[in-house]
């Protein structure tokens, strides 16, 4: 008999919204029944890390660290848990060893209390820091191996990576299922093998998708694994965690038995459900495309944010094509499990391939240095001919990628300045500097609050490619008669910026062929696409390989790329195209001349848009 229950971690906080709400869940919606989850006795709650970082900055307009410390407040009797991506923190690229001690110092000043950490590649070396940082500020370090499958992941690479953890000071370790292609007798195996082999708790996370989570948890019980993960009902299934409702109902009289108040979660799970039809959230549902998941292997998280990307490529039919291309991909650059930030990656370079209809014409940076070591060790050997394309004549980096990064918070607090009232604002900068400079400039003294309204709020008066005008001008007789002094709604390109003292509406409208809607040619509307122009015969255009955001510089204080009258060569960066969280940097296809530029820097930009005109040279 066990000596103790199967302990619960309660992801709703964090992982479940991650995977269902699109990361949407507000500190608002938390609050009221904090007290109540922090006194159900779960092992832990996950409430902070991954895509919870950057998302209320980018879409919700709050600050993570508030939330954090708002969240500690509320729950004095539960550890508090986040998850770390390894030298990545919780951005998509590593940064240098101090920005890893710094943040992780600050993490546990304001509350966090147990450091899951993982890297996508189950690269040892990218926890070394992170490591060494928890311990030091005495908080508990979970050493996360990343589940996958492919011919170089076998149960050796699992067990040696748990003992490299387990000899690096881990506390515990956690078997991350992220793509949930664990199966029942496999989870069996795994767990009672690591049980054997490592005298530390053992931990497993799995998400639902295919619907294999529950019997994985039931016979990883049954082999001896120590905690598992769970949501509240209104947050589970589909890409999320299994019930914990299901669980403590189906261990309940047993020697498993988990302890926890059923009515006491149904109280709480009602309050998630009256959130989730408030914000009109989606359930969690398990689809064909989903089900899927044991042949194209690609999780159900990343098929979600696929989905958006395509749609905003206005080319969702092509979803089937990027499935098959992924593992296509991915077995090229020698099979990276697919987690953030491989899975945005990998998953990137499949569309583009697709979308482009040249495999490897476009390589964004990040899959660039990805290839080049600066996120570790590939766990298999990549295709020579994409190898070469990117290394040319040079080496793949043999160094911990994290060694190589010589930025320290300094350098950002003087890049930031005065806007940065404490070292947390650095390093929300360091980590995140565009959406953090805004965000600051928004919350500066002085600076009258900016009001963002949800999807469902924009979709009232958003109509498919542009603004319905009579719509606009219903917002804007709501707004001046509140005591509101500026609104800004933007999403999917659409933005519009009220103020009190000369209200004026910013409305970037374009179709897919650059087209203005007759409806939208009138009124107090800056169209973003001005007519089309006459040019030689001879010139050509490069155009925009995607929906994103154009950007003339490598950064704001770089100079352009291209200016009108250089002469560029094949093969040559003329601009970066911000999409998908990635940088993608366009090339010229030819040698020629650059005759116009006809996009603004850091300007929203539609698939198939003119960006430059050149005069070729041959």
């Amino acid at each position: 008999m066990r000596e103790k229950p199967i302990g619960i971690t309660d992801t709703t906080l964090r992982d479940a919204h991650q995977s269902l709400w699109a990361t949407r869940m507000r500190t608002e919606d938390m609050v009221p029944i904090l007290e109540k989850i922090d006194k159900v006795g779960y092992h832990s709650l996950e409430v902070w890390g991954g895509a919870t970082f950057d998302a209320p900055l980018r879409f919700l307009d709050e600050n993570p660290w508030d939330r954090l410390r708002t969240i500690k407040a509320h729950t004095r009797n539960t550890p508090l848990q986040m998850l770390l991506r390894g030298q990545n923190l919780v951005g998509y690229k590593h940064y240098s060893d101090d920005i890893v001690k710094r943040f992780v110092h600050h993490s546990i000043k304001n509350g966090m209390n147990v450091f899951r950490i993982f890297d996508a590649l189950n690269d040892t070396r990218n926890l070394e820091i992170p490591i060494e940082a928890v311990k030091e500020g005495g908080g508990h370090v979970q050493a996360a191996v990343c589940y996958t499958i492919s011919p170089v992941h076998t149960l050796e690479h699992y067990v040696e990576t748990a003992l490299k953890f387990e000899e690096m000071g881990a506390d515990s370790i956690c078997i991350k299922d992220m793509a949930a292609l664990l199966s029942p007798y496999r989870t069996y195996k795994l767990v009672r093998r690591l049980k054997k082999e490592i005298n530390l708790p053992i931990q497993l996370h799995c998400h639902y998708i295919g619907g294999m989570a529950p019997m994985n948890y039931l016979k990883a019980i049954e082999a001896g694994v120590d905690v598992i993960d769970t949501s509240s009902a209104p947050l589970a299934f589909g890409n999320s965690q299994p019930a914990v409702e299901m669980l403590v109902a189906a261990l309940k009289d047993t020697v498993y038995d988990t302890g926890l108040d059923l009515e006491l979660l149904y109280e709480i799970a009602e309050y998630w459900e009256t959130v989730r039809s408030r914000r009109c959230f989606q359930r969690g549902v398990t689809s064909l495309t989903h089900m899927k998941v044991f042949s194209h292997q690609v999780p159900g998280g990343m098929i979600s944010n696929l989905h958006s990307q395509l749609q905003e490529q206005k080319s969702l039919d092509r979803l089937p094509e990027v499935l098959e291309e992924i593992p296509k991909v991915r077995a090229e650059v020698g099979y990276p499990p697919l987690v953030t930030p491989l899975s945005q990656i990998v998953g990137t370079q499949a569309v583009l391939n697709v979308l482009s209809g040249k495999r490897w014409g476009v390589v964004p940076d990040e899959m660039k240095r990805y290839i080049k070591g600066y996120y570790g060790t590939p766990p298999g050997p990549m295709a020579p001919k994409i190898e070469k394309k990117i290394l040319g004549d040079g080496e793949r980096i043999v160094e911990r990628p994290g060694s190589l990064l010589k930025e320290t918070l300094e350098d950002y607090a003087a890049e930031i300045g005065d806007l940065a009232k404490n070292e947390e604002d650095v390093l929300m900068y360091a980590l995140f500097p565009k959406i953090t400079r805004e965000y600051l400039e928004r919350h500066k003294e002085g600076v009258e609050k900016t009001v963002f309204l949800t999807s469902r709020e924009i979709q009232a008066v958003k109509e498919d490619e542009y603004m319905d005008l009579e719509q606009v001008k219903e917002l804007i007789n709501v707004f001046e008669q509140s005591d509101v002094g500026e609104l800004s709604i933007e999403e999917d390109g659409v933005k519009i910026n009220l103020r009190k003292s000369s209200t004026s509406v910013e409305i970037p409208v374009t179709t897919q062929t650059g087209a203005v809607p007759e409806s939208a040619k009138s009124g107090n509307v800056d169209n973003s696409i001005s007519a089309e122009k006459k040019y030689p015969d001879n010139w050509k255009e490069i155009t925009a390989i995607m929906v994103g955001t154009f950007y003339r510089a490598s950064s704001p204080d770089a100079s352009p790329f291209v200016e009108i009258g250089d002469e560029v060569k094949k093969g040559q960066t003329v601009c970066i195209l911000e999409a998908m969280k990635l940088m993608n940097e366009i090339h010229a296809e030819e040698d020629g001349i650059i005759k116009e530029v006809l996009v603004e820097n850091a300007q929203p930009v539609e698939y198939g848009q003119t960006l430059f005109l050149y005069e070729p040279l041959s």
